[in-house]
């Protein structure tokens, strides 16, 4: 990477220069296995990464892309959010199955045909590709005019998201509400056994596109939600120009009832989803990585990054 594509990365994403220090040192396994792979392969790779909401997944897709486009790569990264479905059909699902998902983000809330179309299309057409991109800040995806555009055939693809690659749960394990919101407003267990059955008989199979998935693994799902709410405070500022009447970020007490959503999958992913991972990033409670496992082989360096 050249002075000024660090520049550029660092100025992105806010970020001190120590970052790249640390970086570097972490990630560049992980990238050398992965040119390497490409070059075996001769073909698009997709590298997938789950983390938590706030754990740093699109700050780590972003230095990736940057790293594998220094190398001579084509590279795009696209978050599993950007399929999320408009906010009208959102609502369409909650009259007709559950309430629950007007709320966006769990298995079942994705254009999962716009997905698998989007990454066939990365790997298989010559031509250009439209990327969709999706405003939080508006709870509505973007308009066709304001999606990025990409040259395919690309060697890379990274798909970042929280319940990227996350298995379904046995049916037992729907029986007992994982909280507040499951209890109240979910008693008879009909909206996360939608949810579970979303992730076992349509998202496996966009799971299985993938190659190889990074975990960057918090350390208990009680920190999810301080890093939630930084992610709403950046979005604050970002949109510090916007109408506020236009957008729909959310307050400290909407961020706790938000998460709740997210809860039991979060929870299970923590507890089974290493063991299905490449690459396994353990954070501690401020997302410093306090260890790395590529396949069988661990470093435990102790560096915070």
């Amino acid at each position: 990477m050249q002075a000024q594509e660090k520049l550029s990365f660092l100025e992105r994403n806010k970020l001190d220069p120590s970052y790249l220090e640390h970086a570097s040192i972490w990630f560049k396994p992980i990238i050398e296995t992965i040119t390497e792979h490409h070059k075996s392969a001769k073909r698009t790779l997709i590298l997938g990464i789950n983390g938590s909401q706030g754990s740093g997944k699109t700050t780590l897709a972003d230095y990736l892309t940057t790293s594998f486009s220094a190398l001579g790569l084509s590279c795009v990264s696209i978050s599993i959010d950007d399929f999320y479905l408009g906010h009208e059909e959102r609502q369409s699902l909650a009259k007709e199955i559950h309430p629950l998902l007007a709320t966006r983000g769990v298995p079942g809330t994705h254009d999962l045909v716009l997905a698998f179309k989007t990454l066939d299309a990365l790997k298989n057409e010559r031509s250009a590709v439209k990327i969709p991109r999706f405003d939080k800040a508006v709870d509505d995806r973007k308009s066709e005019d304001q999606w990025s555009t990409v040259q395919a055939p690309v060697d890379i693809i990274i798909l970042e998201g929280w319940c990227v690659g996350i298995p379904a749960q046995a049916e037992q394990e729907l029986e007992e509400a994982a909280n507040e919101l499951e209890s109240t407003h979910d008693s008879q267990g009909t909206w996360r056994k939608y949810v579970n059955d979303q992730l076992r008989e349509h998202y496996h199979p966009l799971w299985k596109e993938i190659d190889e998935l990074i975990m960057l693994q918090a350390p208990s799902f009680d920190c999810v939600f301080q890093w939630r709410l930084e992610q709403e405070e950046k979005l604050v500022q970002a949109n510090s120009g916007q109408n506020s009447a236009d957008n729909k970020i959310m307050s400290a007490k909407e961020v706790e009832n938000f998460i709740q959503h997210y809860e039991r999958l979060t929870r299970h992913a923590l507890e089974h989803l290493p063991q299905k991972s490449q690459y396994l990033l353990k954070l501690d409670a401020k997302r410093g990585i306090t260890s790395f496992q590529n396949m069988n082989k661990d470093m435990n360096k102790g560096q915070s990054l």
